[in-house]
């Protein structure tokens, strides 16, 4: 096929597309409400983040002095951003039209976007607080740390972590698809997986990182470590939709370690206060308080397969008298 051949080629092409798009509607978006800009939301989360950690990301040479007026620019932008981000979402849920202002369930919309984003920037100071136990936790819980600016600069768990309690804000407010994407976007970067729904206490630590799942309707309890592979799912999530809006997923209680690997599983499993789960256990029944939790360990086995000939040739006799 040369270039003219394949230029007329074309039509076909898109003839079949077109088609295509037509016979699968579950893989198109056509014909109906606007949805909300994922590059928008993730520009929300990179404003937000110099709102938790001023100094830290973003413009330098903040000082006390100066602070307030970078904070109020911060704020105006995202009021702004998050105004439009929420009116979609919210304009998504029932299905209107992405502009008409004429309508009243619409403006009805816009003015539930309003409180939504006046009530999420009114919980800032609290998340920061909540954050600040994070922080002293994975500087606490970890020796290689050097300082807390290192884990807030370096450590992947606490942006995920920062992510899920900012988005967590808008889950509970039942805004659809807003705070889902933040969470896939962290998801994206570290490789842990939060959803938004979940419950996490204060001075929660994962290290590493790498491969955790925490399930919609997880409940972290305090001061709880959990290491890189760990995943606390729903027992059967072979029934799907049939389980919506049900306690899936288990409860983590205080001062709870979970080592890398293990796998947690079932809405009535509770880990008791002050257990420790050990690496590579699969759990699907509660584990009382202060229990250690531990696969058994493997047992090694060597065999030579070389030649018994080779194997002689080798031995060397140790008399002792």
């Amino acid at each position: 096929m040369n270039r003219k051949q394949l230029n007329e080629h074309l039509p076909k092409v898109v003839d079949e597309i077109v088609k295509s798009v037509v016979e699968l509607p579950q893989l198109q978006h056509l014909n109906r409400v606007y949805l909300p800009s994922r590059d928008e939301i993730v520009s929300a989360i990179e404003r937000l983040r110099q709102l938790l950690f001023p100094g830290y990301f973003g413009k330098q040479g903040l000082t006390t002095a100066n602070v307030p007026f970078r904070l109020g620019e911060l704020v105006i932008e995202l009021s702004d951003l998050l105004y439009e981000q929420v009116r979609c979402c919210l304009r998504y849920r029932d299905q209107l039209p992405g502009t008409n202002g004429d309508d009243e369930k619409c403006e009805a919309c816009d003015h539930e976007a309003a409180k939504i984003v006046g009530a999420f920037f009114g919980r800032i100071p609290s998340i920061r607080a909540l954050l600040a136990d994070d922080v002293q936790a994975a500087f606490d819980g970890d020796p290689a740390a050097q300082s807390t600016d290192e884990t807030i600069f370096c450590y992947p768990g606490l942006f995920a972590i920062s992510v899920q309690r900012l988005a967590h804000e808008f889950y509970k407010m039942n805004v659809p698809l807003l705070p889902r994407i933040m969470t896939e976007h962290a998801h994206g970067l570290t490789g842990i997986d939060i959803h938004p729904g979940a419950k996490l206490g204060r001075r929660f630590f994962i290290d590493h990182g790498t491969g955790v799942v925490i399930g919609e309707t997880t409940e972290i309890g305090n001061n709880v470590k959990v290491y890189q592979g760990v995943t606390l799912g729903a027992l059967a999530p072979g029934f799907g939709q049939m389980l919506r809006g049900q306690k899936r997923h288990p409860t983590i209680e205080d001062d709870v370690t979970i080592y890398a690997g293990a796998t947690i599983l079932g809405g009535e499993t509770v880990i008791g206060r002050g257990a420790t789960i050990g690496g590579n256990v699969f759990i699907t029944s509660s584990v009382p308080p202060l229990n250690q939790v531990s696969a058994e360990p493997p047992k090694l086995k060597y065999r030579d397969r070389r030649p018994k000939s080779m194997r002689l040739q080798e031995f060397v006799l140790d008399y002792q008298i």
